[in-house]
């Protein structure tokens, strides 16, 4: 059984696939794929039409998007079960991760990260109009994650679920930037389950290694 992640190191989306991998405790191979680099190499054109990252092969399936990789990955290897079973927890799971995608990643990652924290070690420009729409963006995505999280420590269900998985990355490259980190812990519930998910062992291995500590 041949199982890769192909995935660029800094991407939380890669970040987010390869969490679900060690917590489901499955081996893999990981692929360095930049998708900022031109030309794409070809053989992964093939793989992703959109050039983007991660894709997950499994023998000879091949799959992209990190939500149906994260589902897939619960799906088909032995484990810990990372969904619920039951029709509202699932759907709660599900729902938090649509948040993520739609509403957090944006503000939270794309815009305060970004230009807060990654551009700055990267040496490149940082856009203080772009940190200030995030952080004005952000509180509302916080206070809707605040309502539906358990508050036991994990989101739905009182387990780890993929909402934790999906979630964790995103709070992980937020709260890196000084306004990120104070305005998550204005929201109690959110603050408690990040104190310990962040200390997950699969989440610190699979914590990317920014520059400044490469």
């Amino acid at each position: 059984m041949t199982i890769a992640l192909h995935g660029y190191r800094y991407s939380v989306y890669s970040w987010i696939a390869r969490l679900a991998l060690l917590e489901k405790r499955v081996p893999f191979q990981w692929v360095e794929i930049d998708p900022f680099s031109t030309p794409l190499p070809a053989d992964y054109v093939r793989k992703h039409p959109f050039g983007r990252v991660p894709v997950l092969t499994h023998d000879d399936f091949e799959i992209y998007e990190t939500g149906a990789i994260t589902r897939y990955v619960d799906a088909a290897f032995p484990g810990p079960a990372l969904q619920p079973t039951g029709p509202t927890a699932r759907a709660r799971c599900d729902q938090i991760l649509s948040i993520v995608d739609s509403y957090a990643y944006w503000p939270l990652v794309r815009q305060v990260f970004a230009h807060r924290v990654f551009r700055p070690l990267m040496g490149e420009p940082a856009d203080p109009e772009e940190i200030r729409r995030g952080l004005a963006a952000a509180p509302a995505v916080l206070g809707a994650l605040e309502t539906l999280a358990d508050g036991d420590g994990h989101l739905v269900g009182g387990t780890l679920t993929l909402a934790d998985i999906h979630l964790s990355p995103v709070i992980g490259y937020f709260a890196l930037a000084a306004e990120g980190r104070a305005l998550l812990d204005r929201h109690d519930r959110l603050s408690a389950w990040w104190s310990c998910m962040s200390k997950r062992s699969a989440f610190q291995a699979s914590m990317p290694r920014l520059p400044a500590t490469a």
